[in-house]
C-alpha cells in the first residue's frame, strides 16, 4: 500500500497554530522568529558591539526551542513528508516561469532555479541573498518585528500596529512579485 504524503490541509494546521498562540499568551511569551534571531545575536556577542543586541539573552532562552523546532520541522518535512506530486499550475503561469528561465515550473516545490545548490552559491544568488537580507533585517526592523511575529501574534492579540504592518508585507510583496522579480530573474 503506497501512502502519499500531502501538506496538512488548514483545517488542522490553522487550530494547532491557535493552540500554540494561546498557549505562548497563558505564559505571556510571543512568537517571533526575530525575537529568536535577536537571542541567537545577544547570546553570541553581538551587544558588544549594537546597543540593540544588550539584552539578558538568558531570560528568552526558550526562544531557542523555537530556532530548534523550525530547523527540526524543516529537515522532517523535506526528508520525510515531501511527495512527488506535481503542483497543478496555470498555463499562463507555467508560460511566465519558461521565460524566466525555468525549465519545469511546477514539477517541484521548491524550484531548483532559485533554490538550488548552484543557483544559491553563484554571484547573482549570493548578491540577491545579501542585499534581500539586509533588506529583511532593516524591514523587520523598522516594523517592530517580523511577518510571524505581526501576523500571527500581532493579529490574534489585536495590536493595530500588526495590522498595518501585515497590510504593507502583502503590498510589498506584490510589488516584489509583479514589479521587480522579473527584473531580478
Amino acid at each position: 500500500m503506497e501512502y502519499i504524503l500531502n501538506p496538512w490541509p488548514w483545517y488542522i494546521s490553522g487550530p494547532l497554530i491557535a493552540l500554540v498562540m494561546a498557549t505562548l499568551l497563558y505564559f505571556g511569551k510571543t512568537f517571533a522568529m526575530s525575537s529568536n534571531l535577536a537571542t541567537l545575536c545577544s547570546m553570541a556577542g553581538a551587544g558588544k558591539f549594537i546597543n540593540f543586541f544588550k539584552a539578558d539573552w538568558t531570560e528568552k532562552k526558550w526562544n531557542l526551542i523555537v530556532v530548534l523546532g523550525a530547523i527540526l520541522g524543516g529537515f522532517i518535512a523535506k526528508t520525510f513528508l515531501m511527495n512527488d506530486t506535481a503542483i497543478d499550475l496555470n498555463n499562463k503561469t507555467i508560460k511566465e516561469l519558461n521565460d524566466f528561465g525555468f525549465i519545469n515550473p511546477g514539477k517541484t516545490i521548491v524550484p531548483n532555479e532559485l533554490f538550488g545548490l548552484e543557483a544559491i552559491t553563484s554571484f547573482h544568488g549570493l548578491l540577491i541573498l545579501i542585499i534581500g537580507g539586509v533588506l529583511i533585517g532593516f524591514g523587520t526592523r523598522y516594523a517592530g518585528g517580523c511577518t510571524s511575529g505581526h501576523a500571527i501574534t500581532g493579529l490574534s492579540s489585536f495590536q493595530k500596529p500588526s495590522l498595518i504592518a501585515v497590510i504593507g508585507f502583502f503590498i510589498g510583496g506584490l510589488i516584489m512579485t509583479n514589479l521587480i522579480l522579473p527584473y531580478i530573474l
